[in-house]
């Protein structure tokens, strides 16, 4: 299994599949453009620097932006509804939650959450090995909002997402809000991708810092 980070809310997660989230054109938010093959993308929410689907390249690629499950190949897809703010659309609209399982293995992409999930949305989550949490703050919850989603959730990994790096054009927080409060997790820093096995995954929840 392999995960790699394109910069703000876009990963590739790929072993018998391709999965895509929430591409980005790059040059509209300041970072380099994906450069990418997937089977599935999925778009959590349909603003600019979530929805460009058109990026990603591959045969009969198949784009999941609604709720419900579903299953693509071997990968099975659950969008759960939730709220890109705290105040339940008066700002932001909606936001999908995607759980998704590849080769036994538990993915969830909280897209751009805006709010500490609700006891009904933690049992539709359920458990999760692996967990991409937005950062960054005032389009998102905040690092130390994120931080409590982390303790809620307990992922046996958090992979904290959309947050400011070099070039980034958009008006949000860096990632050091965020590791402070988790700074009695075990922090990895992996670069901008990561190899690895459903044995390598910790008992205990650790992070995985991302860098392009």
């Amino acid at each position: 299994m392999k995960i790699r980070w394109h910069g703000h809310a876009c990963f590739e997660i790929s072993d018998s599949k391709t999965i895509v989230t929430d591409p980005h054109d790059g040059k509209s938010i300041g970072i380099a453009p994906p450069v990418v093959k997937a089977d599935i993308v999925l778009i959590t929410h349909d603003h600019f620097d979530h929805n460009c689907a058109r990026v990603v390249k591959g045969e009969s690629v198949k784009v999941v932006n609604t709720l419900g499950n579903k299953k693509i190949g071997d990968a099975q897809i659950t969008g759960i509804p939730s709220y890109h703010d705290e105040v339940k659309l008066e700002n932001r609209g909606k936001n999908i939650i995607f759980k998704f399982i590849l080769d036994d293995i538990s993915f969830c992409h909280l897209g751009d959450l805006g709010e500490i999930p609700d006891d009904e949305t933690l049992e539709k989550i359920g458990n999760v090995d692996v967990l991409f949490i937005p950062v960054g703050g005032v389009f998102t919850i905040d690092g130390k909002k994120a931080y409590s989603v982390v303790q809620k959730i307990r992922p046996k990994i958090a992979v904290p997402m959309h947050y400011r790096v070099g070039g980034l054009s958009l008006s949000i927080q860096g990632p050091e809000i965020f590791l402070k409060k988790a700074s009695q997790i075990n922090i990895n820093r992996v670069g901008n991708e990561m190899d690895f096995e459903s044995e390598d995954l910790p008992d205990e929840t650790e992070i995985w810092f991302f860098s392009l």
